[in-house]
């Protein structure tokens, strides 16, 4: 359980933040570089939830809490080390139920002939800025993998998580003009 008494502890002032399991790191760690773009995923469905009705909202409800479920994982490195509490892990469940609302989102969707550009509707565009922050939070991931252990279904679930904003972007630019489509070499 979480207790937020104070909100300053100054104890970040020297340029070093706790993580889950008490150790201090820098505050340019790839590690909290991680987390810290996954907050700011969230934040920017946050905005997105604005712009979308009762299911959808609903939906990235869901998907905001799966991503404080993320950042608890990757502020508390599984360095094989027992800790005093079951520190909380991205499982394949989470995983799987995103591969659901992609399908079941894309199902009536038109098949692409090109590629979409971030453009339409705001509930659309403001889907695909969360998606290009989503994606930098997975490479940042990506790149953590390399030296310390993260759990996989994480890594997964952030892959995943930009797949169904897109298709998101798309169902939601259905309901407006349709999507906007990137023409090569138009302005040659």
């Amino acid at each position: 359980m979480v207790v937020l008494n104070r909100i300053y502890t100054r104890t970040g002032d020297d340029g070093e933040t706790g993580l889950g399991d008490g150790t201090r790191v820098r505050k340019d760690a790839v590690r909290v570089e991680a987390y810290g773009t996954v907050d700011e995923a969230n934040a920017a469905l946050g905005v997105v939830r604005l712009h979308v009705d009762g299911a959808v909202d609903a939906v990235l409800s869901r998907i905001q809490n799966d991503l404080f479920d993320v950042g608890a994982d990757l502020c508390t490195p599984d360095t094989g080390v027992e800790l005093p509490y079951e520190p909380l892990r991205i499982i394949d469940t989470q995983v799987a139920w995103l591969e659901e609302q992609i399908d079941r989102t894309n199902a009536d969707l038109p098949s692409l002939r090109s590629f979409v550009l971030p453009f339409g509707c705001p509930a659309a565009v403001h889907l695909h800025v969360a998606r290009t922050v989503v994606r930098r939070a997975e490479r940042l991931m990506v790149g953590l993998s390399a030296h310390e252990k993260v759990t996989a279904a994480a890594i997964k679930y952030m892959n995943r998580l930009s797949d169904f904003l897109f298709v998101l972007s798309r169902f939601e630019n259905a309901k407006a003009q349709g999507d906007v489509l990137w023409v090569p070499g138009e302005n040659r």
